[in-house]
């Protein structure tokens, strides 16, 4: 029988031997943590399910991943649709550093919406 609960006796009383499943250990980023934070506070049911089901740490591994892949595809997209490039790079650094920043700050509102907080 798959779920047969054994039990261990202490001291006259007898607990069940319960263990959660084994779990990844995969390390996380800045984009797992906030979804970590954001599952807590407000996807508690999601938050309990995957932590008793063992998939908390895979779960969010894959949020990351999810994440990075879109800002990678995101960034260079937008660049070239601003008309971002090497030239403006060689010609006006400061100019290139500050559209960068902004098309990264967007990049990553686009992926906080779509990925981390959906």
């Amino acid at each position: 029988m798959k779920n047969k609960i054994t039990y261990t006796e202490h001291n006259g009383l007898y607990y069940p031997d319960l263990a959660l499943p084994k779990q990844t250990n995969y390390p996380l980023g800045k984009y797992a943590n906030l979804r970590l934070d954001f599952i807590k506070k407000h996807r508690r049911g999601t938050y309990t399910t995957l932590l008793t089901e063992g998939r908390l740490n895979e779960h969010l591994h894959d949020i990351d991943l999810q994440a990075h892949a879109m800002l990678d595809d995101i960034i260079p997209r937008l660049a070239k649709e601003r008309g971002i490039d090497e030239d403006l790079k060689t010609y006006d650094a400061l100019q290139w550093v500050a559209e960068m920043n902004n098309i990264k700050a967007a990049a990553e509102e686009i992926v906080l919406k779509e990925v981390i907080y959906k």
